[in-house]
This record gives C-alpha cells, sequence and structure tokens, in this order.
C-alpha cells in the first residue's frame, strides 16, 4: 500500500501526465456500475462507516468505490508514474513523489446523497494537476452515472463530451436556467430573492461536478454553490467547464489560485460568458454572507 515516503518501484519516475488517465478513469467507472448494481436499495446504500478526511460521515459505498480508484491508481505507480492522491476518504496519499509535483484529485462519488437515495445524479470525477491549484490541472475526467455521459478536457486542447467537442453555448435566453448546489433551504432562500428578476428557472442537480458540466455543454446558463466546496468537488468539473469557454472563478483568488488540498474552502460561479457571470456575482455574494 502506498504511503507518503514511498519510493517508485521503478529507477526513473514516468511522468504522470503521460499515464493513460482516460483508460484507468473508464475502468473505475466500470468496477463502479458493478458496485451499484450490486446493491439498488436505499437501505443497502445507507451504512456509514466513520468520517473521511474531508469530513463528511462515510457511506459504505463511497469506501467501495474509492477502492476501486486506488487500486488503478497503485496500477499506474507500479508502471512508474509518480503522483499525490487527494481523495475525499483517505485524504493526501503519496505514491512515489520523487520530485514530481503531481497531483491526482479524485471524489470516488460527487453526489453521494443522491447515490445513497438511488437518484441517478451523482458522478465519479478525476483530475490530474501539475501543481498545487486550480490553475495548474491539465487533465480532467467526470463520469455522469445518471446519464451515461462521459466529460473530458485537457488543458489548452478543449473539452469533449463522449469524444465529440463541446462548447459552452446556449439558445442565447440570458440566465434561462441556472443551477444552484449545496441546496439547504435556509441556504438557498436569500440567493433565491437575489435571483428574483434575473432567472426564468433554477434547477439542483445534486452533484457540483455534473453542474459545472453541464455549464460546459450548455445546459445550465449559470451556476453557483450555496456553501463553499471542496477541491474534489469541483477540480475536473471546472477545467472542462473553462476549456468549453465558460466564465468561471472562485471569489476570493484570482487566476484560479484555489488549492487543491482538503483544507481549503471556497464558492464556486459559472455561466456561459462573462456578462452572465457578471450578473451571477451579487448573487454569489449573498451566498457567501451566509456562510
Amino acid at each position: 500500500m502506498p504511503d507518503e515516503s514511498a519510493g517508485s518501484a521503478q529507477n526513473v519516475s514516468v511522468d504522470p501526465l503521460d499515464a493513460d488517465w482516460i483508460g484507468a478513469c473508464r475502468r473505475i467507472v466500470a468496477a463502479h456500475h458493478e458496485l451499484f448494481a450490486r446493491d439498488r436499495t436505499i437501505a443497502g446504500r445507507t451504512v456509514y462507516d466513520g468520517r473521511g478526511e474531508g469530513g463528511d460521515r462515510t457511506l459504505v459505498i463511497d469506501r467501495r468505490a474509492e477502492d476501486a480508484v486506488f487500486e488503478e491508481l497503485e496500477g499506474l505507480h507500479a508502471s512508474g508514474h509518480e503522483f499525490t492522491a487527494v481523495s475525499e476518504e483517505r485524504g493526501t496519499v503519496g505514491f512515489g513523489n520523487r520530485g514530481s509535483s503531481a497531483l491526482v484529485v479524485i471524489d470516488p462519488i460527487d453526489g453521494s446523497l443522491n447515490a445513497r437515495r438511488t437518484l441517478p445524479s451523482h458522478s465519479f470525477s478525476l483530475a490530474v494537476a501539475s501543481g498545487p491549484t486550480m490553475g495548474e490541472v491539465e487533465f480532467a475526467y467526470v463520469y455522469d452515472f445518471g446519464a451515461g455521459e462521459e466529460f473530458t478536457a485537457r488543458r489548452g486542447q478543449g473539452a469533449k463530451l463522449d469524444g465529440e467537442p463541446i462548447r459552452a453555448e446556449g439558445p442565447g435566453y440570458g440566465l434561462e436556467v441556472v443551477g444552484i448546489e449545496a441546496a439547504k433551504p435556509e441556504r438557498i432562500v436569500p440567493m433565491l430573492e437575489e435571483l428574483e428578476g434575473k432567472a426564468f428557472r433554477i434547477r439542483a442537480i445534486g452533484s457540483i461536478a455534473i453542474m459545472l458540466c453541464y455549464v460546459a455543454a450548455g445546459r445550465l446558463d449559470g451556476a453557483l454553490t450555496a456553501r463553499g466546496c471542496r477541491s474534489v468537488d469541483a477540480a475536473a468539473a471546472q477545467l472542462i467547464a473553462r476549456e468549453a469557454g465558460a466564465a468561471l472563478e472562485f471569489p476570493g483568488f484570482e487566476n484560479w489560485s484555489a488549492a487543491l488540498d482538503l483544507v481549503a474552502r471556497y464558492h464556486v460561479t459559472a455561466a456561459l460568458d462573462a456578462e452572465l457571470l457578471s450578473t451571477l456575482r451579487p448573487v454569489q455574494e449573498r451566498a457567501e454572507k451566509v456562510g
């Protein structure tokens, strides 16, 4: 089992950005499909196992989903790749790291409440970064289990949905549909008041990663978080949105300097373009005041 001081199994480290991340992610998704198929009941999925390093109570299904991810990471490390994994349940785990600054940021199940309640909108998210901030994410992968869709992006090379390029382009009706996540009533009421007269409809999907990918695909005109999120929630999807041409920001962090560790918490706002993003800023500021 890898740890913070583990050395590479080979004499020469292989650039982790050159690994077959799409192949690894697809194998993880296949394993997750099998996991979800083994227990399709709410009772069976509502079994807890302590708390993860991210601070939330951990479902057994979360642990098992993460096990499938780390099995793939161990295989990549065995082939010579060195990196540090940042995962919601296990925290920070080193795979070699002899001079490598690469980070692999993982959310085995983004939208655990949906997965537990057998609602279809939950996702697997993985980002590979060359440094410790959002702006240094180089590869992104999000799989939406509800729709069975695969979103990917590489920095500077655009975003794709099921292998086809996508752009953050909607029908041009302004803020027709806006997504809000972490939708506790007491948190979203002030945001809804601020959105009155600015947005036509609101959607709460239940997964920050899916929500941002929907902005990337032009399905949502804008997206906001009602409470601070963690790196694992947004690291992959924010690159997909930006590579699709969406306007996106982490308020208080310039040039996407938000950290990729598990300690930092921040809001994220996204829209199809800069004008729509500016309309959403006062709404996001209301959310920040709530907490």
